[in-house]
């Protein structure tokens, strides 16, 4: 790897636009791209955590706990809110951004065909091993045994939060296909541990017991999964996100970072902002499982803010939240995003493209001592926080 100026910026343009559009998917792109970097995911111990919603919350529930329990651990998660480093932390912090830099530099001369989420699996890889990290936390980004995630070494656990539709057009129309690409992650004598329900459960069943991996479960094991208290992080869909935190921490012996688990926070899910005696709740809730998961947890508001990307099933997911708050603003966090415009039209309500401009309209419609409900993607949860924090509003 070069060395650069330490003040050099990272080219964030060139990374943004190595999309995977005419690019295979799969493990197997991954896996050359670290073998040509010397293999580092094999100097490390990986928890790979994998499933439809709630990776994010258990990565960091997970993270908190290795820590606690004094590990030099890493964590591996997308999306980010606010910068691309987020993505990659080494013992509780980001990566610092010169460090990106010396690899994108890398990358412009030797990996100038490969994709964002390869090439920023292998960043995180090669920081892990340079920092003697000794065990890593790995969110999947889309599916299970055909995630780039899938090429990875010395997993010792996997962690299977559910499965549910999203992500169709990759890994099937169903919750079985979904289910059976998901829980095909799993690897013969490696503990698979689940929270999944009904049909997505059922599937996993048969996926362990043919590949021939342990599979625990609350129905299996209702003591490994067991929660002494609620999570700081809200809503009772957080509550399956730390069973499923904890279990893990326990099958590997980690049951001294429990407490620090179920301490853990975590930006943009259904995080509390006050502005002017007006409750705001972001949160990035982005298919069909994660709205009605939001919507059992603020059942009632007086405007909702939602903006998604088109390639999203937005009717589904907007279906459980239209009833929460009669008033609503569309807007558009990407150029990818769902017509503010045509959504008003069709379910009713307000269009303003601008998400600050969104904000501010959404806050004049939501009364004294009203709440504001944000929801419909990451991106718009770190737009949103990001215009939050630069008024100085009280999180």
């Amino acid at each position: 790897m070069p060395d650069l100026a330490p003040d050099l910026a990272p080219d964030y343009d060139w990374l943004y636009a190595q999309t995977r559009a005419g690019r295979g998917r799969g493990p197997g792109p991954a896996r050359a791209l670290l073998d040509r970097l010397g293999a580092p995911d094999r100097h490390f111990q990986t928890i790979r955590v994998i499933g439809t919603n709630g990776k994010g919350s258990t990565c960091a529930m997970l993270e908190a706990g290795l820590l606690a329990a004094g590990v030099r651990a890493g964590r591996f998660t997308s999306p980010h809110l606010h910068a691309y480093e987020e993505r990659i932390r080494v013992g509780g912090d980001n990566l610092d951004s010169t460090r990106t830099a010396q690899f994108i530099d890398w990358a412009k001369q030797h990996a100038p065909g490969e994709a964002f989420f390869d090439l920023t699996l292998a960043l995180a890889c090669q920081a892990f091993a340079e920092a003697g990290v000794s065990w890593a936390v790995m969110e999947a980004g889309v599916g299970g045994v055909s995630d780039a995630t899938q090429a990875l070494g010395n997993v010792r656990a996997v962690a299977l939060t559910n499965a549910d539709l999203d992500h169709t057009a990759t890994l099937g129309p169903t919750i079985r296909d979904i289910a059976s690409d998901k829980a095909g992650a799993a690897q013969a004598g490696v503990p698979l541990l689940t929270t999944a329900t009904g049909e997505a459960l059922a599937v996993v069943r048969e996926v362990a017991t043919e590949i021939r991996a342990p599979l625990f479960s609350p129905q299996t094991h209702p003591d490994l999964f067991a929660v002494p208290h609620a999570p700081r992080l809200s809503g009772p869909h957080q509550l399956a996100n730390a069973a499923l935190a904890l279990a893990t921490l326990r099958v590997l012996g980690f049951e001294c970072g429990l407490e620090a688990a179920l301490s853990a926070s975590h930006p943009g899910r259904l995080e509390h902002f006050s502005v002017a005696g007006k409750t705001v709740l972001v949160d990035g809730a982005h298919n069909p499982h994660a709205a009605r998961a939001l919507a059992a947890a603020v059942p009632r508001a007086d405007v909702l803010l939602f903006g998604g990307l088109a390639r999203k099933d937005t009717a589904a997911t907007l279906a459980p939240l239209l009833p929460v708050a009669p008033e609503r603003v569309f807007t558009a966090p990407s150029d990818l995003a769902a017509p503010p415009a045509e959504l008003a039209a069709e379910y009713g309500g307000a269009a303003e493209h601008d998400p600050p401009q969104a904000l501010r309209r959404a806050l004049a419609l939501t009364p004294a001592g009203g709440t504001l409900l944000v929801a419909g993607s990451l991106y718009l949860a770190g737009l949103i926080r990001q215009e939050l924090a630069g008024s100085q509003l009280s999180a």
